[in-house]
């Protein structure tokens, strides 16, 4: 009987150590592994992080880029017009390429100033606005609305404040012969993608402006309404 005991002791005291033996290599191993998935995270969150900013930075250089090319297209065009001889009406822009400037556009309590496209294209109006429909008043205009598209990439560049466009603003609007066109903000609202009513169809019977770009957050279209100043 004594002797069964001592051994039940012995074996409890061997089964206790091999027991903590056991623990002693299992927990280093589960805090290594704890470790190992902490270094992976952080790893990938600074890939992820560097992968962002790379796209952001890339974003960037992009837009100011284009921002750069439309004011040398406004030099350019002011170049080409000083040392033209042309003297014909070019408010009829049908004959002309998509890609001609035919005018420039100003909104002094935004800062902007741009060259305006004759046509509208997707690659154009990465560069600037773009007329898409309507010409500049003249007494030989049957249509009394000159529509221009601008992008929106929610910052300063481009379109992307007129939406805080107030009543009475003004607008000017230049032509291949330098003449000016004022206009003064008589609306600023919004409408869904797919309402064109804006475009063609007018809210005076005076000469207008619509200026159209994308309100990124809900899909709608800015449209700003300016009715042409008498003379």
């Amino acid at each position: 009987m004594y002797m069964n005991q001592i051994i039940n002791i012995d074996l409890n005291k061997h089964i206790d150590q091999s027991e903590d033996s056991t623990n002693q290599y299992t927990i280093p191993s589960k805090k290594h592994s704890y470790k190992k998935i902490f270094n992976i995270q952080f790893l990938l969150s600074i890939i992820a992080i560097c992968i962002i900013t790379s796209v952001f930075t890339y974003y960037k250089i992009s837009l100011n880029h284009k921002e750069d090319f439309s004011n040398l297209l406004i030099n350019n065009y002011s170049i080409t017009k000083l040392y033209s001889n042309n003297t014909n009406n070019d408010a009829n822009t049908s004959t002309l390429e998509p890609n001609s400037i035919i005018g420039i556009i100003e909104i002094p309590v935004l800062n902007l100033s741009y060259p305006i496209f004759n046509e509208l294209t997707d690659e154009l109006l990465k560069t600037s606005p773009c007329r898409f429909y309507g010409y500049f008043p003249s007494t030989n205009s049957t249509d009394f609305n000159l529509c221009i598209a601008g992008h929106n990439y929610d910052n300063d560049k481009f379109f992307s404040k007129i939406k805080d466009l107030n009543i009475d603003d003004k607008i000017y609007v230049y032509d291949t012969l330098d003449n000016q066109y004022t206009y003064s903000v008589i609306k600023n609202y919004e409408v869904k993608s797919d309402d064109l009513s804006p475009v063609y169809h007018t809210i005076t019977n005076s000469f207008e402006l619509t200026l159209v770009t994308c309100n990124n957050f809900n899909g709608n279209r800015i449209i700003i309404k300016a009715k042409i100043e008498d003379a």
